[in-house]
């Protein structure tokens, strides 16, 4: 690890356990001795209940031949990146979720966590993977039967079968409902046609299906006996294996260069009335019988669809954990860089300042820490939420709702925190921080599409939304009027309880007297969850009576109500969303258990719920949850917070576990400070020599001063 040079903290011994540089001195300016961070332990802790599996993943994400090679062209790109996929193969590194009679382990918790470690070689790597293994092998191994594993399992696990997840329509992509590709049974034949009725039907933006895709997983309307059962998975055989060309009634093009990913080689599908076996429907949760009897364990289409979709919700998952590991990355780098590069010499006539000595530069990455650290803990709790459902351990019907509600919520925020990340380091290092040998533009161009794809963000929030409005009105169906609005139920206890359909999340402000006197333990962790979560309830609560009735509407009246409130409704999300990242974060300081880390850790923690207090600063002081005078305090405390981790952030990002094989960033090598240390040496010889040239300005201060002293 490279040292820290010269900053004014950096004065008198280390603690012993402390071993960068980053640390405060052993003792304070009043004599207290400082916390220190267990790297070592901190790190453990972080790579969660998965950690041998992502140590394996993290070892061979070190193989340069998984690194992203800049500068390709999209073919060469592409070309490489398939080779990558059977170096995956071929290092046992996805088959851990496939069922252990084919070679798998059964293992789905540990699947995701040593995938998203992908990103970090390189983003096109880790979503072609995940289209091959994660949403093709996962479609046929959830929506299937045995039949269907025995048949494609093997050779989708072996990549002899490369295939595409042909979900996505021109026409519809948040809206899969509405998709407009049929499958409509043909009981003489025994064989569904599959049919893209007009352009905007065309599977477009689909994975693998440029070039390699060789079979599909196509999702089409169900139509038989002259009734649509709604969307439906059907295995769709899509090129010869010898020659790579379409089949009969099958066409496509290339989506060509996209703005990042270009490792992937997306396009377009179209159908013209393609024949195949009954047998190809991906039967599990519904079935056509020989004689086109359509049958299902779920009754409810409504409910049918959203299962057969939630089997598919690991997408989610895993883009919500590389997201954050790729804001690691840019941290490490960033933060790394801003010890070692040095502007300006504010503070001294010869040294120039460390950049993350400047106030603005920890604001500018610590916020950004602290979020990444509450991101981080969030996913590991979502990881875990999904491992519970997937292996069966906690199916059922509401875990499944909980998964797809948290992941629709956790998911947004931590992809949205990426890009925002990535642009925040890159411009915090300048103009080295726009070389593409740094990573910061290549990782948020690679990202980008993070944002929209495996359900838009916004569109997702819409979802959590609706979950939260309707366990609003479950929880206060038969309650008042007026105590519905105030959100508050058990009034002669003082306890107001919110169900987010996740938790139970308790509301302090009865225990604290109001919010207004919550506020005055701003820094304490019951000070900050009265105001996050008060905040959460309160905005579902007003949107909730906003929409009061809106189902006894006619249909456009209560669409045009809902689309009033629409706004307010995704903001509610998004709190609600942020309230989980901040309890994560505070659920796992109680498994920290050196007190030096766990201080250092409650600054962050403190820093992360701060920062979302400050952001919606304008709604607490219009809502009266704060004062004028309580408000202005607010960036007085994330100033001394930023203060108190200063001298901590190199640890922090070092117990992400990251080496110089992960972040490959040219300014995060210590060169930066090679450089530093050599011109300070040389302007420190020159200065010694006596052989200096004198400065323009101090020599008119030496005349100024010669002119105004009286001659003898």
């Amino acid at each position: 690890m490279t040292e820290v040079v010269d900053r004014p903290t950096g004065k008198g011994p280390r603690p012993a356990k402390q071993t960068r540089a980053s640390a405060l001195p052993s003792s304070s300016q009043h004599g207290k001795a400082q916390p220190a961070v267990d790297v070592a332990a901190l790190g453990e802790q972080l790579l969660g209940r998965w950690a041998s599996i992502r140590r394996q993943a993290r070892q061979l994400a070190k193989s340069p031949e998984l690194h992203k090679t800049e500068g390709l062209t999209h073919t060469d790109h592409r070309s490489r990146t398939f080779g990558q996929l059977k170096f995956l193969v071929d290092n046992e590194a996805v088959h851990r979720a496939f069922p252990a009679a084919l070679g798998g382990s059964d293992d789905h918790g540990g699947n995701i966590a040593g995938f998203e470690e992908l990103v970090t070689a390189d983003p096109s790597l880790q979503i072609k993977a995940g289209v091959q293994w994660g949403l093709f092998g996962s479609a046929v191994m959830h929506l299937g039967t045995e039949e269907h594993h025995a048949k494609w399992l093997p050779g989708i696990m072996n990549l002899d079968i490369p295939g595409c997840f042909a979900m996505t329509e021109t026409g519809h992509g948040s809206d899969v409902a509405s998709i407009a590709t049929t499958a409509t049974y043909d009981a003489q034949t025994q064989e569904f046609v599959v049919h893209t009725p007009f352009r905007a039907a065309w599977k477009d933006y689909i994975g693998n299906a440029a070039i390699d895709g060789l079979g599909a997983v196509v999702f089409a309307q169900l139509v038989t006996k002259g009734v649509n059962h709604g969307v439906h998975a059907f295995y769709v055989d899509l090129r010869d294996p010898a020659t790579k060309e379409f089949l009969p009634g099958i066409g496509g093009e290339d989506d060509g260069v996209k703005g990042g990913l270009n490792g992937i080689d997306n396009g377009r599908l179209h159908f013209t009335n393609v024949r195949i076996p009954r047998t190809n429907l991906l039967n599990r949760y519904g079935n056509v019988d020989a004689d086109g009897t359509y049958t299902s364990m779920i009754a409810s289409p409504g409910r049918r669809f959203f299962t057969m979709l939630g089997t598919l919700v690991q997408g989610r998952v895993s883009l919500d954990g590389a997201a954050v590991a790729a804001s690691k990355i840019a941290l490490k780098a960033a933060i790394q860089y801003a010890t070692e590069r040095r502007q300006f010499n504010a503070s001294s006539h010869t040294d120039e300042e460390v950049l993350l000595d400047y106030q603005r530069h920890q604001r500018r990455l610590f916020t950004r820490l602290a979020t990444t650290y509450a991101a981080g803990f969030a996913h590991e709790q979502l990881l875990q939420k999904f491992d519970d459902v997937f292996s069966g351990a906690h199916d059922t019907d509401e875990d499944r709702q909980d998964l797809e509600t948290l992941a629709a919520a956790l998911k947004p925020l931590s992809t949205w925190h990426a890009l925002d990340t990535l642009q925040e380091c890159r411009e915090a290092c300048g103009g080295a921080g726009f070389l593409i040998e740094n990573r910061f533009a290549s990782l948020r161009a690679d990202l980008d599409v993070y944002a929209t794809f495996e359900g838009d963000n916004t569109v997702l929030l819409q979802l959590v939304a609706k979950r939260l409005l309707a366990d609003y009105a479950k929880e206060f169906r038969n309650v008042d009027f007026g105590v519905l609005a105030r959100y508050v139920v058990g009034q002669a206890t003082g306890a107001a309880i919110h169900r987010t359909g996740l938790r139970q999340v308790a509301q302090f402000v009865a225990d604290t007297g109001s919010v207004q006197k919550a506020a005055l333990a701003l820094r304490d962790e019951e000070g900050q969850r009265a105001l996050l979560t008060d905040r959460v309830q309160t905005m579902v609560a007003d949107v909730g009576s906003a929409l009061k009735g809106a189902g006894r509407l006619p249909q456009d009246k209560g669409a045009a109500l809902f689309n009033q409130h629409q706004n307010e409704l995704i903001d509610a999300a998004q709190a609600h969303a942020e309230l989980l990242q901040w309890e994560a974060f505070t659920e796992a300081l109680r498994d920290v258990a050196d007190p030096g880390t766990k201080t250092v850790l409650t600054w962050l923690r403190d820093l992360f719920g701060l920062s979302l207090i400050e952001k919606n600063l304008a709604w607490y002081l219009m809502n009266g949850r704060l004062s004028m005078q309580r408000g202005r305090t607010v960036g007085e405390y994330i100033n001394r917070l930023l203060t108190k981790i200063r001298p901590h952030a190199v640890d922090l990002v070092d117990a992400f576990g990251y080496g110089p094989e992960h972040v490959r960033a040219a300014i995060a090598t210590g060169a930066e400070k090679a450089r530093q240390d050599e011109a300070r040496e040389y302007l420190r010889a020159e200065r010694a020599s006596g052989q200096s040239p004198v400065e323009e300005k101090v020599l008119l201060a030496r005349t100024a001063a010669a002119a105004r002293t009286p001659r003898s």
